[in-house]
């Protein structure tokens, strides 16, 4: 552990996995108690929470990859480090305890799931 980059490292991962998991005890229904002790009905609750927590994170996700490839396709530039600060944690825009409906029917287009930057959208072109 006498290695910096090591440590670094080891930190920054630390704290990505921290973050997830504040993020999916903020989404636990019922709160962090888990009235079993049945231990397969307790790995039940968090994988379930788990689930849900990816796929808030996977929605967040495309819609920031959606407003990106808006901003790029509007000949806007887009930094890379700013859009690295933005967190695919957010809380202010789920409904925790709205309506949720589950539609298994297949949308009609596949989500962006690619961030089409060319160079030339990636930074303002100088002048």
């Amino acid at each position: 552990m006498s290695e910096p980059q090591l440590r670094e490292q080891i930190t920054q991962v630390t704290n990505r996995n921290e973050a997830f998991h504040g993020f999916a005890d903020w989404l636990m229904f019922g709160g962090k108690l888990i009235g079993h002790n049945d231990p397969d009905h307790q790995e039940k609750v968090v994988k379930f929470n788990e689930l849900i927590a990816n796929c808030v994170i996977y929605s967040t996700a495309c819609d920031i990859t959606d407003a990106a490839n808006d901003v790029a396709a509007e000949g806007q530039s887009v930094d890379l480090d700013d859009l690295a600060t933005v967190s695919p944690y957010l809380t202010h825009t789920v409904r925790r305890f709205g309506n949720w409906t589950l539609n298994l029917t297949p949308p009609d287009q596949a989500p962006a799931t690619r961030l089409d930057l060319e160079p030339r959208v990636l930074f303002a072109p100088k002048t």
